[in-house]
């Protein structure tokens, strides 16, 4: 497989993303902000950090770099692109993705493990993964709160586009087990074609040796699968 990752003026995790498919045997690049190629991967990743410093509102400015016209193009043709905390705020400047990341209810910046729920199995990003299945992965942001309108949530939940939502560790997806106020408890979406996947929690951060928890891991290999054309 080969994986190009995003790096914008302010990414920081760019480098953890490249390293996690680097470990598992993928051909991976670095593409710079300004580069307008692409490298013609299978996935591309926008990854979490501040682009530009969050100045206006997160993505805001990142949605008009060199090569996010070019993810726009790669998405529109029906490519995979994973965007992480910071890459699901540019995937919905972009409109790539509906609605909206907002501050937290709590105004704060939040940083914890966290539990997630798998709800859907029929997308590239959870081939082989069963429903109801729980994800401990880490979150780190302050503008994670998820909205959209209320004919534009209904399409999301009647077209089977909410992939993952927060929850506790019985899988209750509660007020309590909500850690930014998001609507509908909502971490993870993916848009009406299935092929783009925005996500506030970090599964790079779940996913090698040198940290607690592996269970990031189970996203990439999904992907892989869906890539390899498993089942």
């Amino acid at each position: 497989m080969r994986v190009s990752v995003i790096t914008f003026p302010g990414s920081n995790c760019d480098h953890d993303a490249y390293e996690v498919f680097v470990r598992r045997g993928h051909e991976t690049q670095m593409i710079w902000h300004k580069d307008t190629d692409l490298e013609n991967p299978d996935l591309v990743i926008l990854p979490g950090g501040f682009s530009y410093g969050d100045y206006l509102r997160c993505g805001a400015l990142a949605r008009f770099s060199p090569i996010v016209k070019e993810v726009v193009s790669f998405a529109r043709r029906g490519g995979l692109v994973l965007g992480i905390c910071n890459g699901f705020q540019i995937l919905t400047e972009t409109g790539l993705l509906p609605g909206a990341l907002m501050m937290n209810q709590s105004l704060r910046f939040i940083c914890q493990h966290q539990h997630l729920k798998v709800e859907s199995a029929n997308s590239p990003f959870t081939t082989g993964m069963i429903p109801g299945t729980i994800l401990d992965i880490p979150i780190a942001h302050k503008e994670g709160n998820y909205y959209i309108d209320d004919q534009g949530l209904k399409a999301l939940q009647d077209k089977d586009q909410i992939l993952f939502r927060y929850c506790d560790a019985a899988g209750m997806s509660t007020h309590e087990a909500n850690p930014n106020g998001a609507l509908d408890n909502i971490a993870g979406i993916v848009n009406d074609a299935r092929n783009v996947l925005g996500m506030m929690p970090h599964p790079e951060r779940a996913a090698t040796d040198s940290v607690c928890n592996l269970d990031g891991t189970q996203i990439f290999t999904a992907i892989e699968r869906f890539i390899n054309g498993i089942d």
